[in-house]
């Protein structure tokens, strides 16, 4: 069923919404994909914070001109479906791992700002420690020290009760 002129800028609108606020465009080409396959990848996409839709190329090369994507608008050819999201890892991760399990469902290729990147590419990017992984690793690392300070400053107080509950004992024992 073809979309008339409204709807298709209507489409244009929302892309052109996602692509600017994005960090990465993943391409993936889904020849023969179950409907139910394709339901669970938007599942995980959008639990995962990532925009996903198959759309016309052409609607597509639209919204991309005139942005920092517009040189992935020539690689727009055959059935694709696009990942898109301000997380560059997540967008990565989530199109790779269903790629992994689904052989029609292949990693065409994608984009950063200003910057194609390829299949191998996002198989890299998407073997990355996510965002909040990073963060939390840091703050982890941060928090290490001043643990590790409070733990040694306890500690002296500690081994002061404990040598005086040593005496106590050792006087009530004699």
């Amino acid at each position: 069923m073809s979309l008339n002129l409204q709807e298709k800028q209507a489409v244009v609108a929302e892309v052109a919404k996602q692509v600017a606020g994005a960090q990465a465009i993943v391409m993936a080409e889904n020849r023969g994909l179950p409907v139910a396959a394709l339901t669970k990848l938007r599942a995980q996409a959008r639990a995962s914070g990532v925009y996903f839709r198959v759309v016309k190329n052409t609607l597509v090369r639209r919204a991309v001109e005139q942005t920092p994507f517009a040189p992935l608008a020539d690689r727009m050819v055959g059935p694709l479906a696009y990942g898109i999201g301000t997380d560059p890892v997540a967008v990565a991760k989530v199109l790779n791992d269903f790629a992994k399990g689904n052989d029609k469902f292949v990693i065409t290729g994608g984009a950063m700002p200003g910057k194609r990147i390829s299949a191998k590419e996002i198989t890299a990017l998407a073997a990355l420690p996510s965002r909040n992984e990073l963060v939390a690793k840091l703050l982890g690392t941060m928090q290490a020290p001043v643990t590790k300070l409070v733990r040694t400053m306890n500690e002296v107080p500690s081994k002061f009760v404990r040598a005086l509950a040593a005496v106590r004992d050792a006087k009530q024992a004699a």
